[in-house]
């Protein structure tokens, strides 16, 4: 018998999303994909210096693989932080060069980091230097109108120079002014093209693509070109695109043969919430894509996004999503 194929550990992941990738939304995408990497949201070096360690890093243990990603750019505190990522047992370290938030620009990291490549190789150098985990960098093609591409080339050979063997790109430029960062995943064009040069300038790199790609077909066609492929918003708003990552891109069983066992699945981790006082309604947000695409899925979301049914344990409000579900399945039969 065969042994199954070794890939790259960046062959598909979920992006790490601000406000969505928290712990209880890894849990849920475990429940579709086993086998995908899994990122948490941007933490700042400060936050888990100055803060509670363990609210931003703390997470369940069905959770790996997963990535702590870190926005900062002082390499004494990131390399602090690094300590504190294998600490946690996370399985790798990145570093935030893509996120053009105002925000995140007033404190001197994210995109605008782009700028600045031997403070960035030079905190990959600091992080390396602390921790055995992989230390891997996330950003853009670019900056504002710059379109060159002697930019990112530069700024990737500059920081792989420091250690740094795995860049995962999204493939636009980052507008820091005049656009929200939601605007900035939308606006400024795609251009794969970018990317897929990088992979051919830097052949030891293991280079991962991010930026609108959604279905397997786009993903297969990308693995045909890059090592790896990040999916963000796709993956979130519809969930169940994930189901068969595991067979088609990894040769691995699918964790899950339909949407009702996930959702089992997912119910008895809320109820686990709710047994311990904690807010099963703040993780059950991002399960509210579940059943997209299927009749009732609508009245399935009302009912668990009723904010008069949020005292209620989650069976309570599990039964009536059900039932409104299926009534919404029997009227599109019968129409």
């Amino acid at each position: 018998m065969s042994s199954p194929i070794a890939h790259s550990p960046w062959r598909l992941s979920v992006a790490p999303m601000m406000d969505w990738t928290d712990r209880h939304c890894r849990f849920f995408h475990r429940l579709i994909t086993r086998h995908a990497l899994l990122y948490t949201e941007m933490v700042t070096t400060g936050a888990l210096i100055h803060g509670d360690q363990g609210r931003h890093l703390d997470f369940n243990g069905e959770e790996h693989p997963v990535a702590l990603q870190l926005g900062g750019s002082e390499p004494e505190d990131l390399a602090a932080c690094a300590k504190l990522a294998e600490r946690w047992g996370y399985d790798e370290v990145n570093l935030n060069c893509g996120c053009p938030s105002e925000r995140v620009q007033k404190g001197a990291f994210g995109a605008c980091l782009m700028n600045e490549p031997q403070l960035v190789a030079d905190g990959v150098k600091a992080m390396r230097d602390a921790t055995t985990l992989p230390v891997t960098v996330k950003h853009r093609i670019g900056i504002d109108r710059n379109e060159s591409y002697d930019f990112v080339r530069d700024f990737v050979g500059t920081v792989a120079a420091a250690g740094c063997e795995v860049f995962i790109v999204h493939a636009r430029n980052a507008w820091l002014q005049g656009l929200s960062p939601k605007e900035n995943r939308e606006i400024p064009p795609l251009r794969y093209e970018i990317v897929a040069q990088l992979k051919r300038d830097f052949p030891q790199l293991t280079i991962a693509i991010n930026g609108g790609l959604k279905t397997p077909d786009e993903i297969a066609a990308q693995l045909a070109v890059v090592d790896g492929v990040m999916v963000g918003r796709e993956a979130y708003h519809e969930p169940w695109s994930m189901a068969q990552w595991d067979s088609r891109f990894f040769g691995q069983p699918d964790p899950a043969a339909d949407r009702e066992q996930v959702e089992a699945q997912w119910l008895d981790y809320l109820d686990r919430l709710h047994a311990a006082a904690r807010s099963w309604p703040h993780a059950m947000r991002h399960a509210l894509g579940l059943w997209n695409g299927t009749p009732g899925a609508r009245r399935w979301r009302q009912v668990w996004s009723d904010h008069r049914l949020k005292g209620l344990p989650p069976r309570e409000v599990a039964a009536q999503a059900t039932a409104a579900r299926l009534g919404g399945l029997l009227a599109a039969q019968a129409a």
